[in-house]
């Protein structure tokens, strides 16, 4: 075998590996492992919002054919552990959110088992609930952490007293909407219960990782973890709602108990998915900026309203990017809480970041209109030379660079700054900016191992590939580390019987798996030098992030809309983002999460909303009819570009996280844009005509 002295896999410009399955068909999804004598799934949920089951008529249910078991908080098995209230599925007769599951039904067929849960008849004990998000909410608290674990509130300086010296200031509130990740493939899980001795669980479940998730089962079930093995050599997609289990994956596991030896599947609905896979919590941010008239800041707070479940707490870290985005001496960031009778909030695609950079993001564009000044320099003048509040220095930082190339290739600087000036036949046109970042993650207790087999070297590792290519990034790291060609390289990943790996999340899975590949095949290299025998094998564990330096991606957004004169319909028919994300592994692949992400803020900018009915604590629009996202129709043209980043401080690839900071800041560069089309500041998500259309009722020119 040839060995290279240059790395040549790492920035080629590679096809994905599993493209041809996926494409083809033939990749094997959790719900589709090949087993025999398969049963099936379905659970009944509650129709009320906060009370307690009384009584549960099964004898319908019971009676019909097919039905192998009902399991009702009565008859279901006691788990080991209830910490998790969203994981302790019927064990008690509480019910703590509408949807929330109160009994599942066990059948040969899928049909068979979704009619006998409609036979189920429950009776209910209902209590008074509140399902309502409002600023003025009487019981907000302040969490102990936000997510994963930062400080709930932050003060620099005096906020009031700058606020109030300054010479331009903003001060408005801006709100998120509530929003369900909403994957193609829905979260689904194939349970087997092995009778046999003490008995071993194995699921094949769609996850984002299946280390944790064994570990998590292993909790709630008692188990050790080598009893239980978890299988996902594909997802169609996460977005963050597969990073933890849910309580889909504890029933699937139940129901498996109740028939051992016979495989179980469980595939929840669209509908299902809106009440039990979590959600991204509705925001509300109050916003204040202050500068001088030179544009540079004086002040900036912003303080957030979120809601969480009753039952378990999560605490979006929304106003955690304004702590470190632009120079500025008063600053201050606070979080609070109303726990609501709802389903459990939790991580979709950058929390806190994407919710969190559009309130402040909207805000600086305000502050540019009130300073007479282009809203690119603006930000420019703010730029830090540390890290704000921790004083460290940055790893590399080039978000002056992203904005510049950005208005370059935008044609930013033929824009005419003022609102509602430039006409295409009946549509405003407008164009926006506004500025993204995501902090790069790297994180501990990851382990791969590098094998030679015959004339092939193989690379496991127990990681997950959601889309995002780790089936094809992973190839090219352990290619350029061993010093071969990437062809000689087979990856083996999405099982637990490869080492340890943690989650895809955070924008963390390149930068994580791959340093463990790199310590691998060093730790090969330096054993077996460049003549390895047959077998020869070596492993290699993730090293500590260097904590000197602060490290984070950045980018530039900018969007085109167009508003209908008449209509006040809104179309986006241009994005464009440049971004400084470390060294790109593949540009193919990291082309397609740009654009992924710039498409979900699309879809957050103008359509998604998931309406919760107060009185009922259901969301009513919950399927692909109602819960709209952006197709596309939406928006004629999506480029992504980035700028070549060298960080020899984050990893040994020098590669940073781009699954997620796409998503950042479009919603807002989508917001400035319309206004700078039609004169409207729409601060409340998603941007629908009835937002704008007054405005346009009174121009003169109609």
């Amino acid at each position: 075998m040839t060995f290279l002295s240059e790395p040549v896999a790492i920035g080629s410009d590679l096809p994905r590996r599993d493209g041809a399955v996926k494409v083809l068909g033939t990749a094997t999804y959790a719900y589709e492992t090949p087993l025999e004598n398969v049963a099936y799934l379905h659970p009944v949920q509650a129709t009320i919002a906060r009370g307690r089951v009384s009584g549960l008529d099964t004898s319908a249910a019971v009676a019909l054919d097919g039905v192998l078991a009902v399991l009702t908080p009565d008859t279901a098995e006691r788990l080991a552990s209830t910490e998790d209230r969203e994981l302790a599925a019927l064990q008690d007769e509480a019910v703590d959110f509408r949807g929330q599951v109160i009994a599942l039904v066990v059948a040969d067929s899928s049909e068979v088992a979704r009619h006998a849960a409609a036979l189920v008849r429950p009776a209910y004990a209902q209590e008074e609930h509140d399902a309502e998000l409002r600023a003025d909410h009487d019981a907000l608290y302040a969490p102990e952490r936000v997510n994963p674990d930062f400080p709930t509130d932050t003060a620099e300086g005096d906020v009031a007293a700058a606020m109030a010296a300054a010479e331009v200031t903003v001060e408005q509130t801006y709100t998120t909407a509530m929003y369900h990740n909403n994957p193609m493939e829905p979260h689904a899980t194939t349970a087997l219960w092995d009778p046999a001795g003490e008995g071993f669980l194995t699921l094949w479940d769609s996850t984002q990782g299946v280390h944790p998730a064994r570990a998590t089962l292993a909790s709630v079930f008692g188990l050790d973890e080598a009893r239980i093995r978890v299988v996902c050599p594909y997802v169609g997609g996460g977005f963050g709602s597969k990073g933890e289990p849910h309580v889909n994956v504890v029933l699937a596991a139940m129901a498996a108990r109740a028939v051992p030896g016979r495989p179980v599947r469980l595939a929840l609905t669209r509908q299902q998915m809106f009440s039990l896979a979590g959600y991204r919590t509705p925001t509300i941010q109050r916003c204040a900026l202050g500068a001088g008239r030179d544009g540079k800041l004086t002040a900036l707070s912003i303080d957030v309203v979120e809601q969480t479940s009753r039952i378990k707490e999560f605490a979006e870290q929304t106003g955690v990017p304004s702590r470190m985005m632009y120079a500025v001496a008063n600053r201050r960031t606070t979080h609070r809480l109303a726990a609501l009778d709802v389903p459990v909030p939790s991580w979709m695609r950058a929390p806190g970041e994407c919710p969190g950079m559009f309130g402040p993001e909207v805000a600086m564009d305000e502050l540019a209109e009130r300073l007479g000044m282009d809203p690119v320099e603006l930000r420019i003048r703010n730029e830090p030379d540390v890290e704000p509040g921790s004083g460290k220095p940055f790893s590399s930082r080039d978000l002056v660079g992203c904005l510049r190339e950005g208005a370059a290739r935008f044609g930013w600087a033929e824009r005419d700054a003022r609102p509602g000036v430039r006409r295409s036949g009946d549509w405003l046109v407008g164009t926006g900016v506004a500025s993204s970042t995501y902090p790069v993650h790297r994180m501990p207790r990851s382990t791969a191992t590098i094998r030679r087999e015959g004339d092939r070297y193989v690379a496991e590792i127990g990681a997950a590939d959601l889309g995002t290519g780790a089936w094809t990034t992973l190839a090219q790291i352990a290619a350029d580390a061993l010093g071969v060609p990437v062809d000689a390289v087979e990856v083996r990943i999405g099982d637990t019987d490869y080492p340890m790996a943690t989650v895809a999340g955070g924008s963390s899975g390149t930068a994580t798996w791959g340093s463990a590949v790199v310590e691998a095949a060093r730790a090969f290299r330096d054993r077996f030098g460049t003549e390895p025998p047959d077998g020869a094998e070596a492993s290699g564990d993730v090293g500590p992030l260097d904590d000197r330096y602060a490290m984070h991606a950045f980018g530039a957004q900018f969007a085109e809309a167009h508003v209908h004169v008449d209509t006040g319909e809104v179309r986006v028919p241009r994005l464009l983002g440049v971004f400084a994300a470390g060294r790109i592994i593949n540009p193919r692949t990291a082309r397609s999460q740009f654009i992924g992400g710039m498409t979900m803020g699309l879809s957050m900018a103008l359509h998604e909303n998931s309406v919760l009915d107060p009185r009922t604590g259901h969301v009513v629009n919950h399927d692909f009819a109602g819960y709209h996202i952006a197709a596309n129709a939406d928006v004629d043209e999506v480029e992504a570009h980035w700028l070549d980043e060298h960080d020899p401080h984050v990893n040994a690839m020098g590669s940073k996280g781009i699954g997620e900071i796409g998503i950042v800041g479009t919603a807002a560069a989508v917001s400035n844009a319309v206004w700078h089309a039609c004169g409207v500041r729409v601060r409340d998500l998603p941007i629908t005509l009835d937002k704008v259309l007054h405005a346009l009722e009174d121009r003169p020119e109609r």
